[in-house]
């Protein structure tokens, strides 16, 4: 009886272990679709500028060339390229505005221009 209880308990021990695992997998996984989502929204070519911490501790400067399913090309400041998997990213910070951010400047800059342009038809009134 003894030795069916430490049977049992083996196993069970055994499923917690595996499920656990299972769980930590699709932690990575899910951070690795994180990274891919926010290194597709920076956009690709030399004006979308990122900054990358590796898992392993390493910071690189530059940009992403091109991206696909499970990896991204990075041409860092030295010009150097290299293949990165999206899960190797431990943080993504990039430094490019959005495409609503570039519409409200371009508007601000057009109605300023107006503006300075019609300052002496606004002052008749």
């Amino acid at each position: 009886m003894r030795l069916i209880a430490l049977i049992l308990f083996g196993i069970a021990i055994n499923f917690a272990s595996v499920s656990s695992a299972r769980a930590d997998g699709s932690k990575e996984a899910e951070r690795a679709a994180r990274v891919k989502d926010a290194i597709v929204k920076l956009g690709t070519g030399p004006a979308a500028r990122v900054e990358l911490k590796l898992r392993d501790g390493q910071k690189f400067k530059g940009y992403v060339s091109e991206t696909s399913e499970d990896s991204f090309l990075f041409v860092g400041d030295d010009g150097a390229a290299k293949e990165v998997p999206y899960p190797q990213v431990k943080h993504v910070k990039g430094n490019n505005l959005s495409t609503g951010a570039k519409i409200a400047i371009g508007a601000g800059v057009a109605i300023v221009v107006l503006i300075l342009v019609f300052k002496d038809h606004i002052m008749a009134y």
